[in-house]
């Protein structure tokens, strides 16, 4: 076998491996807002506008997400496939500030989180 075909060969090989690496996991512990997706984008908000807003658009079908206090939005994700919605982990903290920890991924300037413990920001937290 060539120099050429050799290197040519552990290119492809070094390629293919990192190409089916997964994202990179830590974890981590975000204190936010819980609020929907839409709000989050659109109205530039820094909280909820009320829990029941949240609810209502929760319920609607819009996706509950974390507002990070350092302005970062967390897309919740499960960590088992197939993948499924976590509206029903989020609903009954919707509008209210949270701490989460769990994995967290970033992707492209995205960031997602699977969520292993969640509670309600206290006062002095």
């Amino acid at each position: 076998m060539s120099h050429r075909a050799i290197v040519l060969f552990l290119v492809v090989f070094f390629l293919v491996s990192v190409g089916g690496m997964n994202a990179a996991e830590k974890t981590a512990t975000v204190k936010g807002y819980v609020l929907d997706s839409a709000c989050a984008f659109t109205k530039s908000l820094e909280k909820p506008i009320s829990s029941d807003c949240a609810v209502s658009c929760a319920k609607a079908g819009s996706p509950l997400v974390i507002l990070a206090e350092d302005g970062r939005i967390y897309l919740p994700i499960s960590k088992e496939m197939p993948a499924k919605g976590q509206n029903g982990t989020l609903m009954k903290w919707a509008g209210q500030k949270v701490v989460v920890t769990g994995s967290v991924y970033e992707r492209s300037g995205s960031h997602a989180i699977v969520i292993e413990k969640i509670e309600a920001a206290g006062a002095g937290k």
